[in-house]
């Protein structure tokens, strides 16, 4: 009994040790199917996928200081990036390098330069502005000095100026928000043949200008071309309309029938600032002598320092003091007309004997040298010898249209009229460039 009492024991001993080796037995072998399986990793608790970061990349470039310099009254290169610390080596070498693009000798007063400057102080970037169209971009790179001429992203738009004369063209402009300058193109460009802007100006004058606004990331910077301009003066209606000829891409402006808006003289020798202090006389109380005597010519009272324009293309045939007329220029023209520019403080630039100057150049400034009370300009006007009256003469106007390009002209005077007919196409206030 008692053998037969044991079996079932030692039996199901045996079985649960069999047990426990095949499931050793299965352990050992899914480790090892694991180890074949899974690629190798370091110890360490199991990280996300989604929390391991891509490698890092360079960090970026620390910005660039900027330095903005306006080009003082004679200063050059070298004075101005001297005072940033230049080496007499690093100007030559940017000097040297840009003049294929540029001469950086020509840098002119007023202007702007920009420099751009790392934090180790070493230059990356320079930015001259040449003129309102174009500036130049030079770059200091690893591998040397690049240098371009940019021209500015402008965007041109056509608009309607209209304005009423109380006092001035500029007062005028002002008070519509309009710049000075565009008053002075409207008598320099269109109708400064035709009409005295300091003269013959009354109060209830009025104007409508169709002229292209320049507009740079959105903000007003300037004017471009009038393209069309109407005057009422004392009544009289005045029109000039802008045509380009297409073969030669001169542009000039005419009236309605193609008669140039030039003449062979501008009726003032001023742009602005002047009024008639004395007319052309036989005889007229001079105001030092105290004795009657012929004032063949018209006397502009204006601030000393102005400038007095030649009224017509001509040559120099004197620059230098005449006894009483102080310091004086006299221009040669074409059909027998000299003028003569007396009383001046100086000389305009290049202005010597024999230069050649175009109508609107600057021959000299007003002064009081010679016999005069006071600053102001002796205008004159010779043809062949005699004097003549300069606000009574009669001049020819330059070329019209040509003929071939009649009906050209005529189709582009139908567009800019229904243009300035129109309404302005721009609000009257604008945002500004800062100067």
């Amino acid at each position: 009994m008692r053998r037969l009492s044991l079996w079932p024991r030692r039996r199901a001993a045996r079985l649960v040790v069999s047990a426990a080796v095949l499931c050793v037995g299965l352990a050992l072998a899914a480790l090892l199917v694991r180890k074949l399986v899974a690629p190798s990793a370091p110890a360490g608790p199991a990280v996300p996928a989604a929390a391991v970061a891509p490698p890092a990349g360079p960090p970026p470039p620390p910005p660039l200081r900027v330095e903005t310099i306006v080009i003082r009254k004679g200063e050059n290169l070298a004075r101005v990036l001297k005072r940033q610390d230049f080496s007499d080596k690093e100007i030559h070498r940017l000097k040297e390098s840009v003049k294929p693009v540029y001469d950086l000798a020509r840098i002119t007063a007023g202007h702007e330069l920009r420099l751009s400057v790392s934090e180790d102080g070493a230059w990356k970037e320079l930015e001259y502005d040449i003129d309102d169209a174009r500036y130049l971009a030079v770059r200091n790179e690893a591998d040397g000095i690049r240098a371009e001429v940019k021209a500015y992203p402008f965007e041109f738009r056509p608009s309607l100026v209209t304005g009423v004369i109380e006092t001035s063209p500029v007062a005028a402009m002002a008070k519509i928000h309009e710049e000075n300058v565009l008053a002075y193109d409207l008598a320099e460009r269109c109708f400064g043949w035709d009409i005295d802007f300091y003269t013959d100006l009354r109060k209830g004058d009025r104007f409508r200008i169709l002229v292209e606004k320049k507009f740079l990331d959105g903000k007003f910077a300037g004017y471009r071309n009038i393209l069309a301009a109407e005057f009422v003066n004392e009544g009289k209606t005045f029109q000039a309309f802008r045509f380009t000829y297409p073969d030669t891409g001169v542009a000039d402006y005419f009236d309605e029938g193609g008669l140039s808006k030039r003449k062979e003289f501008l009726k003032s020798p001023f742009k602005y600032g002047a009024h008639i202090t004395s007319g052309f006389s036989a005889s007229r109380f001079h105001p030092i002598y105290k004795v009657y005597r012929p004032h063949l010519g018209v006397d502009y009272g204006a601030p000393e320092g102005w400038p007095v324009q030649a009224t017509a293309d001509g040559k120099v045939t004197y620059a230098g003091w005449n006894d009483g007329s102080g310091q004086q220029v006299r221009l040669q023209h074409k059909n027998g007309y000299e003028t003569l520019y007396s009383h001046l403080s100086r000389y305009g630039p290049g202005i010597r004997a024999g230069a050649q100057v175009r109508g609107g150049e600057v021959v000299g400034y007003v002064g009081q040298t010679g016999d005069a009370t006071g600053p102001h300009l002796d205008y004159r006007i010779h043809y062949h010898g005699v004097p003549v009256n300069p606000l009574g003469q009669k001049f020819k106007p330059a070329d019209p249209v040509r003929k071939e390009y009649r009906e050209a002209y005529g189709k582009e005077v139908e567009r800019l009229r229904g243009m300035l007919d129109g309404p302005g196409t721009l609000p009257p206030v604008w945002p500004r460039l800062s100067s």
